[in-house]
């Protein structure tokens, strides 16, 4: 039927994008929240279910694509994750899938390749030319997450008390979170430990920080350029670890807000010794596409290039 409605759910550890679209390839409407990681937000299922609730009764609506995070890494969570899609929409086609599973999906179009994910966490995602799919990191915050911008954000916590304390170089990043967080440098440790004692989302909160790194090392400053180079060595451990699953020469691309940052790239790119291609579709086209999979629609260049632009439109007015 020409006047099908597709719904995408793009879920992550620091927001939650949603996206209806059509045949055409034409995003209608979109809502954005916060977390749904449920390893992290206890909260979780009430902020999915308050951003899909106005999509429920959506006419025309025949398939839901959800990616979202933890899912097939925590059995009892993943449970609770389908259960939630499934009471919301008890009636239409759906498919719920690991959110790196589904950025890969929309990075590669289906074809194989490698994905590098890092956003509040990191992971890596492979696919080789008989469809069979692998996966490396991803252990969480406590366990691993190396690379991501949590990762980065904790470590210019550690790296500015050092400094502070005077166990290590001075750095420009210790000014720029101070006056970025609006917190009292004549009290170091309360001024901080306070910030970090009153987090609603602790994970969230520590990873925002490293687009401050991000921003400081552009400016030259060693420590800050170090902790990039740091996550460039740990992603690019990712794409070693999972290469061997691929045919030799494979594509490898990118995805997560960490990646946001030129220098990050361009340092994962060296130490893998090829550029990454670009995405074909960002995270929330790959929950579209597999929502348009379930429903076999004819898709081709003109509706992956559709959705890439108006997606890539939709995710720049959320980062306003």
């Amino acid at each position: 039927m020409s006047d099908e409605l597709i719904l995408g759910i793009d879920g992550g550890g620091s927001k939650v994008l949603i996206a209806l679209a059509d045949k055409r390839g034409r995003i209608l409407r979109t809502a954005l929240g916060g977390g749904v990681n449920p390893m992290d937000n206890p909260d979780w299922r009430q902020e999915l279910e308050r951003h899909i609730e106005p999509f429920r009764n959506e006419p025309g609506l025949a398939a839901i694509g959800a990616g979202l995070p933890a899912y097939g890494e925590v059995t009892h969570l993943s449970t609770l994750q389908k259960q939630c899609v499934d009471d919301a929409f008890p009636a239409i086609r759906r498919v719920v899938l690991n959110d790196v599973d589904a950025a890969h999906l929309g990075a590669f179009t289906g074809r194989p390749g490698i994905l590098v994910l890092s956003g509040t966490g990191s992971m890596s995602w492979a696919r080789n030319s008989a469809g069979a799919a692998a996966r490396v990191g991803g252990w969480g915050d406590v366990i691993g997450d190396e690379g991501s911008s949590y990762w980065i954000g904790r470590a210019a916590l550690h790296l500015i008390s050092q400094s502070l304390d005077g166990r290590a170089k001075s750095t420009a990043l210790t000014k720029a979170i101070y006056d970025h967080l609006e917190l009292d440098m004549s009290d170091p440790i309360n001024a901080l430990g306070s910030w970090i004692d009153e987090l609603a989302r602790p994970r969230a909160g520590i990873a925002a920080l490293s687009s401050l790194v991000n921003r400081i090392a552009q400016q030259g400053d060693e420590a800050a350029i170090g902790l990039i180079e740091e996550a460039a060595d740990e992603l690019a451990k990712h794409h070693q670890a999972i290469s061997g699953h691929c045919e030799t020469g494979t594509d490898w691309t990118y995805a997560g807000g960490t990646f946001s940052s030129r220098l990050l790239l361009e340092a994962v790119e060296r130490r893998i010794g090829r550029r990454a291609i670009a995405p074909v579709l960002p995270p929330i086209g790959g929950a579209l596409l597999a929502a348009a999979q379930l429903l076999d629609w004819p898709l081709d260049e003109g509706w992956f290039g559709q959705i890439a632009v108006e997606a890539e439109a939709v995710i720049a007015r959320s980062r306003q």
